[in-house]
């Protein structure tokens, strides 16, 4: 894909070291808690498969399904997400940054249209702000 993408980038800091970020996304049933997922299932490897159902406010199931495409563990995590109609699959990276006993994490997407990238940017920041409770918590 060109420049011609609408792309975000979202960072922040989270005050939980690398690997413990890494296991919130990589461990399905630390996943579905702080993802508001149900049915996680993450094979986190190059090809391997991922799915959930999504449970938005309301309780309206949202199934996702998709690949990831690049693992290199506590730095970075390439997920493919299929989307119905579409002929391929919305890369999301996510990259990982140790900062001491804290992380930086960039959530990052490329979309071909304006307001696909402002719904998935307001989606990161809602999983982001879930992520920083979740390991506030923990």
């Amino acid at each position: 894909m060109g420049s011609t993408g609408f792309d975000y980038a979202i960072t922040r800091t989270l005050d939980a070291p690398v690997g413990e970020v890494w296991d919130a996304w990589t461990n399905a049933d630390a996943y579905a808690k702080w993802a508001s997922a149900e049915d996680v299932v993450l094979d986190v490897r190059p090809g391997g498969a991922w799915s959930s159902v999504m449970v938005i406010p309301g309780g309206v199931r949202v199934p996702l399904t998709g690949t990831y495409t690049e693992v290199v563990p506590n730095e970075r995590l390439v997920m493919g997400m299929d989307v119905p109609g579409a002929d391929e699959p919305v890369l999301m990276t996510l990259a990982l940054a140790a900062d001491g006993d804290r992380t930086e994490i960039t959530l990052s997407q490329t979309f071909d249209s304006a307001e696909e990238r402002d719904q998935a940017e307001q989606g990161s920041a809602m999983l982001l702000d879930g992520l920083t409770a979740f390991l506030a918590a923990a």
